[in-house]
């Protein structure tokens, strides 16, 4: 994957997670069905029939839904089998199969009642009579499907702790219909780490060795399977993730990154001289080298002691060094405080292949934060940048800034 592809993924995903830690090596983030509850009034299961169009407009008319399963129950379904929807949907006219929809439903007051329903809800209100139906959202149902159980059991599984919520989705993250497994996926990746290190070492790591050696398997799982399995799987299925690492077919893996923690996870020596494979051979494509980096990255913040500072530092060093990457391991060490490796960082300035724009903005960055320190060598380098180019010392310093948390604004009294 090139490198702007990368960098574009990365802060999609940052944008995403806002200030939470968020699964570390999961791809997805984002809403999910379950989380899309809230903004339903009720959500229900069932066929579609009896299609009314209005004859003056096609998009307007009545489609009868006889209810299967009720997902998100609301007063106004009391009592109810059938819900007549506002809306001409087309359905099979042959009556060989069976127009199944999960429908996200919500409930309108009359217009003469806006006023009252301004201060009112329908569930207070409840003149059901006269309230008119918005189903805003449908997914069709084909087969036997079980989306409807599976969204049920989420809204359920989601008021529950940590351990039992995402139990119940890993249970989901194979399961046939890809709307199920993908919304399972999204949950964890929602999830911080903190919440997944409750559940994980208590899943079953045959399975997740079957769904790492399944070819079906989507890629970009790969990290959180292999994450996963290195919390709950034994020293001997260390020897199944390496022969997973080795295979071909996972040289350019979305997931390459989980796979590499869990295995340093099971088997910390041989895990990490795997990961220094990879860190000190530039010849490696920037994608499996960046999948390296966001392990050190992972080992540093989420299992300090686990591997040694000076160990994890020393690779990071052993990535600034290479041209195609060195900014990024150096905002690392940036935002990590390691202000006794500045004489380092500013010597790679001299080095004629790193002489490119991206990594002369993050050494002016290091040095600007390493000043603020009181680094003598720092403040040297800082002050020949602000007399040789002060328009872009000045916008370093706002960048700096911008990252800094915005004090709270104290209260009146």
């Amino acid at each position: 994957m090139p490198r702007y592809c990368l960098a574009l993924a990365g802060a999609v995903i940052l944008f995403l997670q806002g200030t939470a830690t968020a699964c570390p090596f999961c791809s997805a983030q984002g809403q999910t069905l379950s989380g899309e509850v809230g903004q339903a009034d009720f959500i229900v299961l069932g066929s579609l029939s009896n299609v009314k169009r209005d004859p003056e407009d096609p998009t307007r008319g009545t489609t009868d839904l006889t209810i299967e399963t009720v997902v998100k129950p609301h007063p106004y379904l009391n009592g109810k089998k059938m819900i007549v929807l506002p809306r001409s949907i087309s359905v099979d006219s042959t009556g060989k199969k069976l127009n199944r929809f999960l429908v996200f439903c919500n409930i309108n007051n009359p217009s003469s009642d806006i006023a009252k329903s301004a201060v009112v809800s329908t569930l207070a209100y409840a003149n059901f009579d006269a309230v008119t139906l918005d189903p805003y959202r449908g997914e069709e149902i084909k087969g036997a499907s079980k989306l409807g159980e599976y969204l049920k059991g989420a809204i359920e599984a989601r008021e529950k702790d940590a351990l039992t919520r995402l139990r119940f989705f890993f249970d989901y993250l194979n399961a046939g219909e890809l709307i199920i497994n993908s919304d399972a996926y999204m949950e964890f990746g929602n999830t911080d780490y903190k919440d997944i290190l409750k559940v994980a070492p208590s899943l079953p790591a045959d399975r997740l060795l079957k769904w790492l050696k399944d070819p079906g398997t989507p890629a970009s799982r790969h990290g959180l399977y292999g994450l996963l399995l290195g919390h709950c799987g034994k020293p001997e299925d260390a020897k199944a993730l390496r022969e997973l690492l080795d295979s071909p077919d996972n040289a350019f893996s979305s997931g390459l990154d989980g796979m590499i923690a869990g295995y340093i996870l099971l088997a910390p020596k041989e895990g990490w001289d795997y990961l220094m494979g990879l860190v000190n051979n530039p010849k490696k494509e920037f994608s499996v080298r960046y999948a390296a980096l966001k392990v050190l990255r992972f080992l540093w913040d989420n299992h300090p002691g686990s591997i040694k500072e000076d160990q994890i530092l020393e690779a990071m060093k052993a990535m600034v060094m290479q041209e195609d990457i060195s900014d990024l391991p150096m905002e690392d060490l940036r935002k990590w405080g390691q202000w006794g490796l500045t004489d380092f960082v500013l010597q790679i300035a001299t080095l004629p292949g790193h002489n490119k724009q991206i990594i002369k903005r993050a050494i002016l960055r290091f040095a600007l934060s390493a000043a603020e320190h009181k680094h003598a060598g720092a403040i040297a380098y800082v002050n020949q940048a602000r007399k040789d180019d002060p328009d872009r010392v000045k916008f370093a310093e706002e960048m700096l800034a911008d990252e800094r948390p915005k004090p709270v604004a104290a209260k009146n009294k």
